[in-house]
């Protein structure tokens, strides 16, 4: 992330994003420069419009919130169920319990 922030930090200063201007902003950072990404980074922004691309960026849709998990709805249905059971009074249950012995 360094590199592309380097080069957006290059952009906004109105200097050349290049390859060794992208290497002084590391050094000046603290970072060891590794001149591969560099030149990554460089290769994937020739022809780009940094302005636009940021801009387009800016206004892209928010992702849909993911669908709670399986588990999470069972507990939900089950706890719903258990909502709708109605309750039996201990003399319920007792006097169910004294049924089945005699």
């Amino acid at each position: 992330m360094e590199y592309i922030y380097s080069a957006l930090v290059l952009h906004a200063a109105g200097k050349t994003v290049s390859e060794e201007e992208i290497a002084n902003v590391l050094k000046g950072a603290g970072v060891e420069p590794d001149a591969a990404r560099i030149k990554a980074v460089t290769a994937s922004l020739e022809g780009i419009d940094i302005d636009e691309a940021i801009a387009s960026a800016a206004v892209a849709p928010v992702a849909a919130a993911p669908a709670a998990a399986p588990a999470e709805e069972k507990k939900e249905e089950e706890k719903k169920e258990e909502e709708k059971k109605p309750e039996v009074s201990e003399e319920e249950a007792a006097a169910g319990l004294s049924a089945l012995f005699g």
